[in-house]
This record gives structure tokens, C-alpha cells and sequence, in this order.
């Protein structure tokens, strides 16, 4: 899957400018890749400009049911992307695991998990005339985290499945991480079999898909309530009670309906600093700044548009939402409408089958026309590659501390994810990130605002320009057909002639460049044994950061563009990289002397011991402030373990296991927090990170830990599934109401999460 930065938009050449920047950045990762293709038997390479993965397993790869040697049995894999579990809405069991655990399995390792409690979601009815499958699983993903799914399998079923596409069910499936369960499933049906039909999968395969399927009572007729299963508990939902909404300004379970986006953000200026809040003075929230922009002058102000992308295999993969947009683009250029030039706009579809039927539907010169161009086909403003933003715009935003808006067709909105500069962003089916940008602000009432005015000075609203179900049906019908797939995947595998140049080592063994700042041997494989060994006493650990609920993986480590004063930055210049060539951090997760110091260096991190938005830390023996990196090898250096305060859903997000190897790479050898995303949870442990957690309804403010305090742990001679080990904490310092006391806390292991390792809790005693 190409991480894939939008440098170029609002030109024909876009796609193929930054295709050929991408190879150029990234060209030493590409040879280890090809390398690896060469050295590792059954590892085959789809080269960058393919797509993303997601959406290729869907269209392409999956099998739904797998034939070898005579032998017939059900499609499952473990992919190293938290969004896997889209292949669910076609019937496949997948789900994300870090790259730890995947490295094993490549290694003919087994994955070990605990039995997950099945979740029932029942649907019923079908989608309102204006709501979209974006609506649907923005709504979905709000109620699940309310429920709490994490660990456990959702499985939807009833007769309002029937009525959903494979894309729809798709884009449900694929944001799973974001409802916090393993995976949203959804069995084979009619449905499917038509859509394999579609994809050019071969009748061959779906006649014996659909034998073995109903054989095994596997095929399921979502109108005959006798197949419905027992669930551990039920869900229910009727899909007409779905209207158009949004999520944000930086989560993407904070759903909004759109009738209220332009209420909820005058609340989120207002509100303290947090999920939905901003904390700007009164005074401030009507400020506006001028610039110039390509010789014409223009204005920002809180909420302006300035990034809309079309972007993220949730809603690229489906043609309903994508035909919608192209509709809604055409009938807006038909009035006369157009997109302010500063605004970053881009389309990055997860599949070069898109581009073909938006031009066979005739609607891609209308995107266009509105600066929606192909950028490229992979990851690219959901994953943080947003690019830069224009410069008179980004200096806007910083003169005036204006809070700028996004609007993506992607999952997720982390806090510093999209844009350092970029505060609010909203997840957005695609007709409304066009309509947003044509808007340029988040600040509108769409009932009583108009859009803009037409070329006759009359009043253009969005309900004049929204397109109905039965022209996108239609225009499906007409747009996406089966060719169009057998196509795009009869060349997946070929790649550019810059691609196919480069020459890969032939080597058994990689040969590691010890100047290289993209790949490079990490301490992790010097200091492996064949034996494991674990560490059971960790005495005189301090506190390197105490934060609050929600932290992601995005905190924990970004993906994005380095900051100038950051460490990492610090360390490219060390070694003469040109600030033009830093690239991102995604891009250089392959060199830990870049991810270690990326580690925690998001700029919206809000550390207790700092108070405000920043990656800096209290070295506490000296009561410096210093960058989180810097006080971790200060620790390091005077042999001082560390210990992490966390609240509710650490390590939400991304399955990124640089997550978890760069905080083990700060010397931090045990997290203390009130509940952990799974994959992160699983990665800390199979790095050698104790994950601890405290009881339901107890959180370090509870017990009265400031982060102030030394910990000595001590879980006895080995690790085991209910056991208990006691935690000392000696209070100390001025930031806490009790001076030179020692407490003690019960520690009971709640269950095992790996055979050598375990998942915590923790109490007082």
C-alpha cells in the first residue's frame, strides 16, 4: 500500500508528478522491497501506483473461498492495516494486526488470540433519497463505541442487509479500528456472488464459492430471520432513520448531523480545549485574515475550507458515493459554482477501476473543473499525506491562529493527523467534501445558507445540486462494468519503468547501509536472543508523560511531516538531508533513529506535565522541560526505566507498530492506562511493553497518581493468567497532596494476551 503525498493537485500532470516524486523519496525502501520479493519464498510485490490494499483485496485478491489441491476452504487473512476487515463486507475474515505479529506469521509463526464474544447488528428498512453509506457507517461507528466492541467480532444480519451493496457493506466493514471491534462481518449472499460476478472473478470460482458456501451453511438469505444466529448481545438499527452527517473536528465517533456542523463548531471554538473544543477568546472567534493568492486577494477565518479531499478506500472503493460526488460537481458547474484556488482539493482513488467509470460516466472533467484531479491511487490525506498546504495559506493560519477546517472522505481525524496547521477536520462522504469546498467553510447553515450564487447572481442551495438515488443508480448501471476491472487488474502488477529500473540486491541477506536515513539495522535485532527473556522487576521507574483518554497511535507515533525543531529534524540535518528531503515519517518508518525520535512528536500531544499542546515532557530530578525524546535518553543514560500514564482507549488508530517499538525504544518498559485499543495492546506486549490497566472506574486521578511519583513493579518469578504482584509508589515532589509516602497496588493479570506475556489490571489494595 503506497503512502502516497499530494505535492501536485489542480493539474492534469498531478498524478503522474507525484508518482514519480514518491519514487524518488522512497526509492531505497523500494529496492528492500523487491529485494524482499527475490529472498522470501510466496512474497509477491504490487507496485506503488496500484492502489491501495484494501480496496485491491476486494476488487482483486480476495477468494471468499479458497481451492487447493482439491481441496475447498474459507478465504481469512491477517493484513498489517487495521482497515483489513473490509474485505469483511464481501464475506472474508480478516482482520489488522501489527507488524509484529505479521512478521511471525510470515515466519510460519501461529497468531494466538482469545475466543471474542460475537456482537448481532441487526438492519432493517433502507436509506433515506439524501443519505449516503458514508451517513450509515458515521452512525454506526458512534453507536459501537457507546456499546464498547473492543476485542470482539461484530456481525450484521437482518433484512435491511439485502438492501446494501458490497460496497456499502464495505465501507461499514472497513472502518472496524474506529468502532473498535476486530472485525464487522458480513456473510455471502446473492449480493456477493454478483458482485465477484462484476469484479471478474470467474464463474468457475463462483459456482464452487456458492456450492461450498451452502454446503457448509455458510450461504446466508439476509430476508429469512430462521438463519439468524445467537449473539452474545444484540444491536438494532432501521437504515431509514439514517440522515446526512459528518464526524469531527477530531474523532471520528464524533458524529454530528449536518444540520447542526455549523452550531457544533461555534461550540467546539468556544469549549475548553479537548475532542470538541478549541478555547478561542471571544474576541477572537470573528477574526479573519487577508492574503493574495495568485494575484487576487481572498480572506480566512475559523472554520475556513482549506484542505477537501476526496481521499481513503472507506468511500473510494464505492461507486455510489463517488458517482454522487461527480453528479453533484456537474450540476454545480452547470449553476456556475466554482472552488476558491487556494483550497487544497484532490481525489485519490484506492483503485485505478474509479478513474475508468467517472470517465466512461462522463462526470470526471466536472471534478475537475472544481480542482477535484486524480492526485494518485494510494493512502494520501487520510494517512496524514496531505502535502503542503499553499505558503501565503499556511501563513494565514499562523498569523491568525485561525482553527482551518478539512473535509475528507476517509476514517480517520486525529488530532495533527491531516495537517500540522489543520485543526478541525470532518469525515465526509464525498457529494459533501465537494460541496464543502465549493462552500470554503464549515461555518454554514445548508437549510438557510446558500451555496453560492449562479451564474445569474440567483441563490444555489445544496438540496438544488443534490443528486437523487435514482440518478446515481442509474448512472452505476450505465458506468461501472465488469471490463473495467479485468483491465485494471491484468497490469496490477507490472509498474512504471521507474519501478521495473530498479535493481534489487540478490543477496539471501540484506545488506544494511549504515549511512542510510530510510533503512537501517535496528537495535531490536542486536540485542534478540533464541531464548525468550522478559523482564519480571522494574524498580525506580519514572513517569515520562501522563495523558489523558483517546491517545492514537498518531500521537504515539505520526506518520506526517517532520516538524523543523523537532528532534528527528535535529537528527536529518546531522546527516546532511536538506530540509526538501526530509519527507515523512511514514516514508522513514523503515530507519528507528528517525521513528525513536519521532515518538510522540505530534504537536497537538497534550502532556499533563506541560499543561498545553506539544511533544515536550518534564525531566523530573532536574525539573527541566525538554522534548520527549531528549528526556527519555536523559532517563537512559542515568539507567532510569520508565512508566507511561494513559486514560481511556490508549493507542487508538492505526495499526502502527512503530508505536509500540518506539516508545520500547525511549526505555518506557510499562503503560499504566484505563483501556487499550487492541492491536496497540497486542503490539506493546509482544515488544516486551507491560501493558497494565487499571480496574473499571479507577483511573490515575482516582488514586491520586500525579505522574510525580517513582514505581517499583514486581510480578514474581514469571508472568501468569491471574496472578497477582503488588506495585510500589512513592509519592514525591510538590505536584502531589501526599510528600514522601509509599503506596501499594494490587495488580491481578485479567488475562493473557501471548503465551509469555499478559494484559492487566490494576487496583488499590
Amino acid at each position: 500500500m503506497l503512502f502516497l503525498q499530494v505535492d501536485k493537485f489542480r493539474t492534469a500532470e498531478a498524478l503522474e508528478q507525484n508518482l514519480q516524486l514518491e519514487m524518488e523519496r522512497n526509492r531505497e525502501r523500494f529496492i528492500f522491497l523487491k529485494w524482499g520479493a527475490k529472498a522470501f519464498e510466496g512474497l509477491t510485490i504490487v507496485p506503488p501506483g496500484a492502489g491501495i490494499v484494501h480496496q485491491v483485496n476486494l476488487e482483486y485478491l480476495a477468494r471468499v473461498v479458497f481451492e487447493r489441491n482439491g481441496v475447498l476452504y474459507p478465504d481469512s487473512l491477517v493484513g498489517t492495516d487495521s482497515h483489513t476487515p473490509m474485505v469483511n463486507g464481501l464475506g472474508v475474515v480478516g482482520w489488522g494486526v501489527g507488524g509484529i505479529e505479521a512478521e511471525a506469521v510470515m515466519l510460519a509463526q501461529p497468531i494466538s488470540m482469545v475466543l471474542p464474544e460475537c456482537i448481532g447488528y441487526k438492519l432493517t428498512g433502507h436509506l433515506s433519497p439524501l443519505a449516503t453509506s458514508t451517513d450509515l457507517v458515521l452512525a454506526i461507528t458512534k453507536k459501537l463505541r457507546q456499546v464498547g466492541v473492543v476485542d470482539k467480532f461484530v456481525e450484521f444480519f437482518g433484512p435491511g442487509v439485502a438492501n446494501l451493496s458490497i460496497a456499502d457493506r464495505a465501507t461499514i466493514s472497513n472502518m472496524s479500528p474506529e468502532m473498535g471491534c476486530t472485525i464487522s462481518f458480513f456473510a455471502v449472499d446473492e449480493v456477493a456472488l454478483e458482485y465477484m460476478r462484476l469484479t471478474g472473478r470467474s464463474e468457475e470460482r463462483i459456482a464452487f464459492t456458492e456450492a461450498y458456501l451452502k454446503a457448509q451453511g455458510l450461504f446466508r438469505d439476509y430476508k429469512d430471520s430462521t438463519q439468524d444466529a445467537e449473539y452474545t448481545n444484540l444491536v438494532e438499527l432501521d437504515l431509514s432513520s439514517i440522515i446526512p452527517a459528518m464526524s469531527g473536528p477530531k474523532r471520528p465517533h464524533d458524529y454530528v448531523p449536518l444540520k447542526d456542523v455549523k452550531s457544533d463548531f461555534h461550540k467546539c471554538l468556544e469549549s475548553p480545549v479537548g475532542f470538541k473544543g478549541f478555547a478561542i477568546p471571544e474576541a477572537e472567534r470573528s477574526k479573519s485574515v487577508q492574503f493574495t493568492y495568485e494575484g487576487k486577494n481572498h480572506s480566512l477565518s475559523h472554520g475556513s475550507v482549506v484542505i477537501a479531499a476526496i481521499t481513503s478506500c472507506t468511500n473510494t472503493s464505492n461507486p455510489n458515493v463517488m458517482i454522487g460526488a461527480g453528479l453533484l460537481a456537474k450540476k454545480a458547474v452547470e449553476r456556475g459554482l466554482n472552488v476558491q484556488p487556494f483550497v487544497k482539493t484532490s481525489l485519490a482513488p484506492g483503485s485505478g477501476v474509479v478513474t475508468l467509470y467517472l470517465q466512461k460516466s462522463g462526470l470526471l472533467p466536472y471534478l475537475e473543473k472544481l480542482g477535484f484531479n486524480v492526485v494518485g491511487y494510494g493512502c494520501t490525506t487520510c494517512i496524514g499525506n496531505s502535502g503542503p498546504l499553499p505558503e501565503q495559506v499556511g501563513r494565514a493560519i499562523e498569523e491568525g491562529d485561525l482553527v482551518a477546517a478539512g473535509v475528507l472522505s476517509g476514517n480517520r481525524n486525529f488530532e495533527g493527523r491531516i495537517h500540522a496547521l489543520v485543526r478541525a477536520n470532518y469525515l465526509a462522504s464525498p457529494p459533501l467534501v465537494v460541496a464543502y469546498a465549493l462552500a470554503g467553510t464549515v461555518n454554514i447553515d445548508w437549510d438557510l445558507e446558500p451555496i453560492g450564487l449562479d451564474t445569474h447572481g440567483h441563490k444555489v442551495f445544496l438540496k438544488d445540486i443534490w443528486p437523487t438515488h435514482e440518478e446515481i443508480a442509474t448512472h452505476v448501471a450505465q458506468s461501472v462494468l465488469k471490463e473495467m476491472f479485468t483491465e485494471t487488474y491484468a497490469k496490477v502488477t507490472q509498474g512504471t519503468e521507474t519501478w521495473n529500473a530498479l535493481a534489487a540486491p540478490t543477496s539471501q541477506l540484506y545488506q544494511w547501509d549504515a549511512e542510510s536515513t530510510y533503512i537501517h539495522n535496528p537495535p531490536f535485532f542486536s540485542s534478540m536472543t533464541k531464548e525468550l527473556s522478559y523482564e519480571t522487576k522494574i524498580s525506580g521507574a519514572r513517569c515520562l508523560l501522563n495523558l489523558g483518554d483517546s491517545i492514537t497511535t498518531d500521537h504515539i507515533s505520526p506518520a506526517g511531516s517532520i516538524a523543523k525543531h523537532s528532534p528527528a529534524a535535529r537528527h536529518l540535518e546531522s546527516k546532511g538531508v536538506h530540509r526538501d528531503d526530509w519527507n515523512s515519517y511514514g516514508a522513514r518508518r523503515g530507519n528507528d533513529e528517525v521513528m525513536a525520535r519521532g515518538t510522540f512528536a505530534n504537536i497537538r500531544l497534550v502532556n499533563k506535565f506541560i499543561g498545553k499542546a506539544g511533544a515536550k515532557t518534564i525531566h523530573h530530578p532536574t525539573a527541566e522541560v525538554m522534548d520527549i525524546f531528549d528526556a527519555a535518553q536523559k532517563y537512559k543514560a542515568e539507567h532510569v526505566p520508565l512508566v507511561i500514564l494513559a486514560g481511556e482507549q490508549y493507542g487508538s488508530g492505526s495499526s502502527r507498530d512503530w508505536a509500540a517499538k518506539g516508545v520500547w525504544m525511549l526505555n518506557v518498559r510499562v503503560v499504566i492506562a484505563q483501556s487499550y485499543e487492541r492491536i496497540h495492546r497486542s503490539n506493546l506486549t509482544l515488544f516486551g511493553v507491560i501493558p497494565l490497566e487499571f480496574k473499571h472506574g479507577e483511573s490515575a486521578h482516582s488514586l491520586g497518581l500525579t505522574g510525580i511519583e517513582t514505581f517499583n513493579f514486581d510480578l514474581g518469578d514469571e508472568i501468569k493468567t491471574g496472578a497477582e504482584v503488588t506495585v510500589h509508589v512513592r509519592s514525591i515532589g510538590k505536584l502531589t497532596h501526599v510528600s514522601q509516602n509509599t503506596h501499594s497496588y494490587t495488580l491481578s493479570i485479567y488475562h493473557a494476551t501471548h503465551n509469555t506475556t499478559a494484559f492487566m489490571m490494576i487496583s488499590p489494595s
